[in-house]
């Protein structure tokens, strides 16, 4: 039964036991977002229920990809200058929240798929919450890699129901919960089928149970003053992975669950502090940048890919075929070497196995050994990941292409050799792209979808779609010697080993690029990637200067970093050495910064990267490069 209540965003319907179903179903997004429209017509929603009193409440979305990805970032831009409109906007959800809670009817939130910042705090505000157990579902509260707090209750709520460890630790990393997890943490009651969960839900809301609550040590973690323990471990882990207080946001949340029980309205001095910072200025922009990558993936159609082959099961091979299977595709994985398919399937076992026992056992199913590379006939992607040499790859590609069907696209995943060069034994050359993935694979976001004159836009298409269909960021570049990511990185590598030449201690120059904001130093990021490799790909980038004579040595010494064991660091357990604490050199940033920034330039300039914003946010996804600082190209025009 439909009510009187005309809305744009909701609808509102009663059944026959008199139920009240609420559904949200944003009309011009792919994805439902708490905008000011979409609360203001909540809000009037709950005011008609309130006066109508139903025996029930269902919130559930009416999009088939998941429940609510949070609040509208767009109206985060004005807070800046406008610290009115972002406690207004504050104070909206935080009062309308706790209406939704104190309604006198019980009230279930039915979630699937996407549930994420304010869509999940309007979740906790519901008595009950019943999980559609789907293929990707995501809970979280992610406010803090935006740089500001869980501002609508969830940093009071989730703590009082999954405990203040569990919680803390979630709205400090912006970690996810899968169904298994969500429900092992008390996050959900129940976990159940599509098929039955309309009938679950309306059966749970009238259940009469009890909300849920944290028990035991974790209710009593919650509670003052016990609130200080979990609230010192937590800053002191805060601390440690960022000691220069780049990030606010993380210390700004346990202040505010500690002292004001998750109402940042209680001092408004945090709010100030974190709605007009330059970080959370910046994370918002990096949001925009990615929200534009993922923008690529759908120009082409990702369901018509089913089937991946990989040619070459070594490191980058083997991680591209796990990360593929993972995602849930089939990936049948050639090589000539049997041993290596072996030690593929290996690594990938350890990876399978950080999963859920049905999501590994899925994925092992996916990951198919094909040393005689039978898969190439049925492919929709062929990926090449054998060594860089241009002989050997041509003559691979005249093996494949006559057996690849119809509409299939054969991909590269070089790092060095241009496509130019690649193509030219082709019968069809518009069908081959790059598809250069970054190591770990599983860790890093970006692929760098490589183009060049002549290849077909269908192609380029399917391959962006290609990388979305397993949750990747594609950029597209033109063919170029080291593409984008590896053009930036190696001089930046280079000038911190010429440092290395000059006397100044690896861990020195380290040290200083992670207080700069990097993730990693660039001699720590050289021992990773393979000296061998840098080797290479600093003949390549140097145009014509001699390679640093600390590489070279420790090249022809065998000491190649990460893999040996030995670099410019020992590393123990697969752990570098300790860094140092001594005075860093005046200047040293800056030199290191700078061919960095200069190369960023140099690679737009030439026409590889569509605009400026794309090549910061090429290398903020592919090198880590500090998101607090918006990319280097925005650094430079704003520090």
């Amino acid at each position: 039964m439909s009510t009187a209540l005309t809305l744009k965003n909701w609808t509102l319907h009663h059944d026959e036991r008199n139920i009240a179903h609420l559904i949200i179903n944003c009309p011009d997004r792919s994805m439902n977002a708490l905008s000011g429209e979409v609360m203001a017509e909540l809000a009037t929603a709950i005011d008609y229920l309130d006066s109508h009193r139903p025996s029930g409440l269902i919130i559930r979305s009416g999009k088939s990809n998941g429940f609510i990805a949070g609040a509208d970032v767009n109206e985060f831009t004005r807070f800046e200058n406008d610290l009115q409109a972002g406690k207004t906007l504050i104070e909206r959800g935080w009062h309308l929240f706790n209406r939704i809670e104190q309604l006198p009817f019980p009230t279930l939130a039915l979630i699937h798929g996407t549930c994420l910042g304010g869509g999940l705090e309007l979740a906790l505000a519901c008595r009950y919450r019943v999980l559609i157990d789907s293929p990707k579902p995501s809970l979280g509260l992610p406010e803090v890699m935006l740089g500001i707090y869980p501002g609508w209750g969830g940093a009071k709520r989730l703590p009082a129901l999954i405990g203040a460890q569990k919680a803390l630790d979630m709205m400090l990393t912006g970690r996810t919960l899968d169904a298994r997890r969500a429900k092992s943490f008390g996050l959900v009651d129940i976990v159940t089928a599509q098929r039955v969960a309309l009938k679950t839900a309306q059966d749970y809301v009238l259940s009469g149970k009890p909300a849920r609550k944290a028990k035991g040590i974790d209710k009593l973690l919650n509670t003052p003053p016990f609130k200080k323990i979990p609230a010192y471990f937590a800053r002191k882990q805060v601390k440690q992975k960022d000691p220069m207080g780049h990030y606010p946001a993380p210390l700004a949340i346990i202040d505010i669950w500690e002292k004001h029980n998750g109402d940042g309205l209680a001092d408004l001095s945090i709010v100030q502090r974190l709605l007009q910072s330059p970080t959370t200025r910046n994370l918002i922009r990096v949001f925009h940048l990615q929200d534009r990558l993922k923008s690529f993936t759908k120009r082409g159609d990702s369901k018509a890919i089913k089937h991946v082959h990989v040619i070459g099961a070594g490191v980058m091979g083997g991680g591209i075929a796990t990360w593929c299977a993972l995602q849930g595709l089939k990936v049948t994985v050639q090589d000539t070497d049997h041993a290596r398919i072996a030690g593929a399937l290996k690594n990938a076992a350890s990876l399978f196995a950080r999963k859920d026992r049905l999501s590994a056992q899925a994925a092992r199913d996916n990951f198919i050994p094909d040393p005689q590379g039978q898969g190439i006939d049925d492919a929709d992607i062929i990926i090449e990941a054998i060594f860089e040499n241009l002989e050997a790859k041509q003559a691979l590609y005249k093996t494949i292409e006559p057996r690849m069907k119809e509409g299939a696209i054969l991909a590269t995943n070089t790092s060095s050799l241009s496509l130019a060069s690649l193509r030219t034994q082709l019968a069809r050359p518009e069908r081959f792209v790059g598809v250069h993935f970054f190591n770990p694979v599983a860790k890093m976001p970006l692929v760098e979808v490589i183009t060049a004159d002549g290849i077909a836009e269908e192609a380029i298409n399917q391959a962006c779609a290609f990388v979305g269909r397993i949750n990747k960021l594609p950029l597209l570049v033109k063919d170029t010697p080291g593409f984008l990511v590896n053009a930036v990185l190696g001089p930046y590598m280079l000038e911190a080993m010429r440092c290395v030449d000059e006397g100044i201690a690896p861990e020195v120059i380290d040290t200083a690029m992670l207080r700069f904001g990097m993730p990693m130093g660039p001699i720590e990021l050289a021992d990773t990637v393979g000296l061998d490799i840098a080797m290479a790909a600093g003949k390549q980038l140097a145009e014509g200067s001699a390679p640093p004579r600390c590489l070279q040595q420790l090249v022809s010494q065998q000491k190649l970093g990460k893999k040996t064991g030995e670099g410019f660091y020992q590393w123990k357990n697969r752990k570098p050495s300790q860094f140092s604490d001594k005075d860093i050199p005046e200047h040293l940033e800056k030199r290191l910064i700078t061919p960095f920034i200069e190369q960023a330039e140099k690679q737009l300039q030439k026409g590889i990267i569509e605009d400026a914003d794309l090549v910061d946010a090429g290398i903020i996804f592919g090198t880590g490069f500090a998101p607090f600082r918006g990319g280097p190209l925005h650094y430079k025009h704003h520090s």
